[in-house]
């Protein structure tokens, strides 16, 4: 299980990340739960957590199951920098907002994945 999460964790975070070097997102938008617009049938359920601090939490259900892996975050202009450990060892991810709004983020990663994330909703 260990294995999936880190492997969920990565193309997780890659569904953060572009274009638009310059530009500075206002982080105060990225607190909150996220998760994948279109999420791809038979994928586990992910919602990203961020919150101020830098605390980020990934929380990943797969069926009944659910894992709430946790780690930090910084933002640099338009970049967003995560690190999370899974079993000991340290994952980190940078990613490249291109749009950052109440509803939506859409990001790159450094493997050049674009990803679109919406905003979870409060119940």
């Amino acid at each position: 299980m260990r294995a999936v999460l880190c492997a969920i964790v990565v193309l997780g975070f890659a569904g953060l990340t572009a274009a638009g070097q310059d530009q500075k997102i206002d982080a105060k938008k990225l607190i909150g739960k996220w998760e994948p617009a279109k999420p791809k049938a038979g994928a586990p359920k992910m919602v990203v957590e961020f919150a101020e601090g830098g605390k980020v939490a990934l929380t990943v259900t797969v069926g009944d199951k659910s894992e709430k892996i946790d780690g930090t975050y910084t933002v640099d202009g338009n970049k967003v920098s995560v690190a999370m450990a899974f079993g000991g060892k340290e994952e980190k991810e940078t990613f490249t907002v291109s749009k950052l709004t109440d509803d939506e983020m859409v990001s790159t990663d450094s493997k050049g994945k674009e990803d679109t994330l919406k905003k979870v909703k409060a119940k």
